[in-house]
């Protein structure tokens, strides 16, 4: 009986799933991975070369302001900095707050293969 009830519950967020657009599906992919965290490294670079590195990020955020509620050109977060560039939060490394701002930085957000 278990069993059927729960190939029911599947098939039924399967159909409210099919039934998204793009960027609903889009969004609870956001959602879900927000809830269950994610490994993501923050590259950010000058020219070719990497300058700054952060670990342990769960999410980037997009600041809003207080007044208006719009979007600002920057996004932040929480991460842990890779001073050596080794992708491995050393003990000595601590997790920092950041801010990148849109218009000046060229960055790459991943999730960290190791």
């Amino acid at each position: 009986m278990r069993a059927i009830s729960a190939l029911f519950i599947w098939a039924g967020d399967l159909f409210v799933l099919y039934g998204c657009t793009q960027e609903q599906q889009n969004k609870i992919s956001r959602d879900i991975q927000n809830w269950t965290g994610t490994n993501g490294v923050l590259e950010v670079y000058a020219g070719d070369k990497v300058v700054r590195r952060f670990l342990k990020i769960d999410k980037l955020s997009t600041a809003m302001g207080t007044q208006d509620n719009q979007p600002r050109p920057y996004r932040y977060g929480y991460g842990v900095l890779d001073e050596n560039f080794n992708f491995i939060a050393d003990p000595n490394e601590k997790k920092v707050y950041f801010e990148i701002s849109d218009f000046a930085s060229n960055y790459l957000f991943f999730e960290n293969p190791h």
